[in-house]
């Protein structure tokens, strides 16, 4: 019926005192049980699964010794695990009136609330007895309730709780590790900046608190500052990971792309290599005109995560950047072999495939591309485009109307139905688009660029252009 092995060391003495408990049980004579020996017994009894004895022993050394809170918190916590909530308040309550600062109890009583979802009556619980304890169980009882908050979604309260220890206990490493987030969460950036100043003048070898004041500057967009204060966070702790990174992103936001590097460089010498990182170093290459040094990070990047297509694309972009179009369309590829969803995709490898001049294949790419989102413009321009290209006029017309449906009546559009109508021979219908496109927005003329760089040089098209000049 039992695991002799429960009491190894002391199992002659569990085997006593488990025989006294049954003669009790029985109501025969029996040796003295105290509360030490009830407690052990509780244990034994529900280490075996006992939940017959494990209640009775409860029972009786609660009526045998009523004044014990240890006891009654042992039966409060047995009627919890039994679901048995309302029985457990009331054994509580008990615990109230014979120990009225046990700290243990105000807990339980607030488990057992939040257990039947009655969460604002275990704030409630709480909060009365914030003020009647000190330093660390005052600490506890507001991290609960920083937690609980956090579980009604009152997301403010949860960073004033935060803050409430804080005000009295400046270095607790719990609050200042949290409040970070909820500083955040809440825009809470200008107060938050003002709480880690003060805490900073009476603890200013405070690593963590200089973190903070550096996320807090960074919420504001104050880089320089954020930066100094993750300089004081590292001076303290030069393992501190998280500073290394948002001072590369904050050196990442001024255009500083070299210190960038050497931050994050850093940040790869003393912690575990990590996809974001890389990606970020690749980053500031590529934006440095860097290609080959970005792609040696995109691809360490796309080693720890191999199933992020935007690792690819971006290395795809690279290869775009140098008109290494072969290569740009392999790592394209890649990016939407993992995401066939993705219309950005589509539209990459088609342009590519234009600039190797094989039109048909291209226009499969856009295609896909204006069918995964036909919402976007872009999608339409590149796909009228190349129908012009591969002078499919009639089939280029037909989608600038489908296009319209999709997206509204956009200027570009009637810009590029002029230059194909010229292209068609339909002189007259041609200008009337153009000087229809002028008319509604001549600031996009550039359009005509985009679907035919020498429509603008046409004679037709150059005449309506000198007149509307001559208008305007």
């Amino acid at each position: 019926m039992f695991n002799d092995d429960f009491f190894d060391d002391d199992f002659k003495d569990m085997e006593d005192l488990l025989v006294e408990f049954f003669k009790l049980k029985r109501g025969e004579s029996h040796g003295m049980i105290n509360e030490e020996d009830f407690e052990c017994l509780i244990d034994y009894f529900e280490a075996n699964n006992d939940k017959e004895h494990a209640l009775l022993a409860c029972e009786v050394s609660t009526t045998l010794y009523p004044f014990s809170s240890s006891l009654l918190l042992r039966k409060a916590e047995w009627l919890m695990d039994q679901k048995k909530y309302g029985q457990a308040l009331k054994v509580l309550d008990q615990i109230d009136e014979v120990d009225p600062n046990n700290i243990e109890s105000v807990f339980l009583k607030s488990d057992v609330l939040l257990e039947q979802n009655r969460f604002s009556e275990a704030v409630d619980v709480l909060e009365k007895n914030v003020d009647r304890f000190d330093s660390v169980d005052k600490t506890d009882i507001l991290l609960e309730l920083s937690e609980i908050y956090d579980e009604l979604e009152e997301f403010d309260k949860v960073y004033t709780t935060l803050k409430r220890i804080l005000n009295y206990e400046p270095g607790n490493e719990d609050a200042l590790l949290r409040i970070c987030f909820w500083a955040e969460i809440n825009n809470k950036h200008e107060d938050s900046i003002k709480l880690h100043q003060e805490i900073l003048e009476d603890m200013p070898f405070n690593a963590m608190a200089w973190y903070n004041l550096g996320v807090a500057y960074q919420g504001l967009k104050l880089y320089e500052k954020s930066i100094d204060a993750y300089e004081y966070c590292l001076a303290i702790d030069d393992k501190f990971e998280y500073a290394y990174r948002n001072m590369g992103d904050a050196y990442m936001q001024l255009k500083q792309y070299n210190k960038a590097i050497e931050v994050l460089e850093t940040h790869l010498s003393i912690a575990k290599p990590e996809d974001v990182i890389l990606d970020a170093i690749g980053y500031c290459w590529d934006k440095q005109k860097e290609y080959s040094k970005a792609r040696h990070y995109y691809r360490k990047a796309s080693q720890l995560n191999p199933q992020d297509d935007q690792i690819f694309f971006k290395i795809g972009e690279t290869y775009t950047k140098e008109s290494q179009w072969e290569k740009a369309i392999k790592a394209y590829s890649v990016a939407l072999h993992i995401n066939k969803n993705n219309a950005s995709y589509c539209l990459a490898l088609g342009n590519c495939l234009m600039e190797m001049d094989a039109e048909k294949e291209a226009l499969v790419c856009y295609l896909n591309a204006v069918q995964l989102r036909p919402d976007i413009k872009s999608t339409w321009q590149a796909l009228v485009k190349a129908l012009y290209t591969a002078n499919y006029y009639d089939e280029a017309l037909t989608q600038l109307v489908i296009a319209e449906d999709h997206c509204g009546l956009k200027t570009e559009f009637i810009y590029y139905r002029s230059v194909i109508l010229l292209a068609q021979g339909k002189t007259k219908e041609a200008v009337l688009q153009l000087e229809l496109a002028l008319a509604e927005n001549p600031k996009k003329i550039s359009a005509l660029k985009f679907i035919d760089r020498e429509a603008m040089l046409h004679p037709v098209f150059a005449e309506v252009l000198v007149r509307y000049k001559k208008k305007k």
